[in-house]
């Protein structure tokens, strides 16, 4: 099936963001997306035309909000006023980039294993619990794996998730576990929650903080006016806005921003090292 997607779009840059571990880009050029039980191969077969695997409605209904095609993201990067040169810069060098609207589950877990965590290495964590704990799916192409749910990894215990090269996040995501089939903690349920409070929710999780709550609420939930600062953005603030917070005049769209700010930050490290 082929769509059309007028809007700014780069699977390379989506793939490169940091925001999914599962994304890739296949030897014949084709990207591979995973979300839940759904697998979607999308190649770019001429300007804003692209070739998906998938039918219209689960076109419609799964991959049209996983990559925010509501939101047009070139208005977005055109408000940016020209007096905030940085951002204006990073959003051209970042413009493609869309925030991914991920199963809150996976993306607990995979932003627990990222702390402090190259991107290749949190890759590599994600693939031995999909592989190891994940259900199998068959494409015509290759057999994958979902990504575990809690209920999957109930009887998974700390050596394991060692044995996944999780290292001190192991007891992290015991505990996250834990919660969830608990009940304690309700994924689907503080989904209704402000913004703050959502995060305060999330924080209970062992070894969750702020920025990995606003991982989870920005790139699960949608809450694009949650921007999280991690030691990229850190040296961003410090150098280019002499420390004071760039974000709170974006309002709604903070979290786009910092997106941009991220990504610029990981093909320019030299100028933000």
């Amino acid at each position: 099936m082929e769509i059309h997607i007028p809007d700014l779009f780069d699977l390379q840059k989506i793939t490169d963001s940091g925001q999914c571990f599962r994304a890739a880009l296949l030897p014949n050029g084709t990207y591979r997306f995973i979300t839940g039980n759904e697998v979607l191969y999308i190649q770019k077969t001429a300007p804003e035309t692209y070739r998906v695997s998938c039918d219209p409605d689960t076109w419609t209904h799964i991959w049209r909000p996983y990559f925010d095609l509501d939101r047009n993201y070139r208005d977005i990067g055109n408000a940016i006023p020209a007096k905030d040169t940085f951002l204006a810069q990073a959003a051209q060098v970042g413009a493609g980039i869309r925030i991914l609207r991920q199963d809150p589950w996976e993306t607990l877990v995979t932003f627990i294993v990222s702390q402090r965590k190259s991107i290749p290495a949190i890759r590599s964590v994600v693939e031995l619990l999909s592989q190891r704990y994940g259900s199998e799916i068959r494409t015509p192409e290759e057999t994958l794996y979902t990504f575990p749910t809690a209920l999957q990894l109930k009887d998974v215990c700390l050596e394991d998730y060692l044995a996944c090269k999780a290292g001190y996040r192991a007891s992290y995501l015991c505990d996250a576990v834990n919660q969830v089939l608990s009940g304690t903690l309700d994924l689907t349920g503080i989904a209704a929650l402000p913004d703050s409070e959502l995060i305060a929710a999330l924080e209970q999780v062992r070894g969750v903080g702020i920025k990995v709550a606003s991982c989870v609420a920005l790139f699960a939930y949608g809450r694009t006016a949650c921007a999280p600062v991690d030691t990229w953005i850190q040296k961003i603030i410090r150098q280019a806005y002499h420390g004071q917070d760039p974000f709170a005049r974006y309002g709604s769209t903070a979290g786009i921003m910092q997106q941009y700010f991220f990504y610029y930050a990981q093909t320019h490290k030299l100028e933000t090292a």
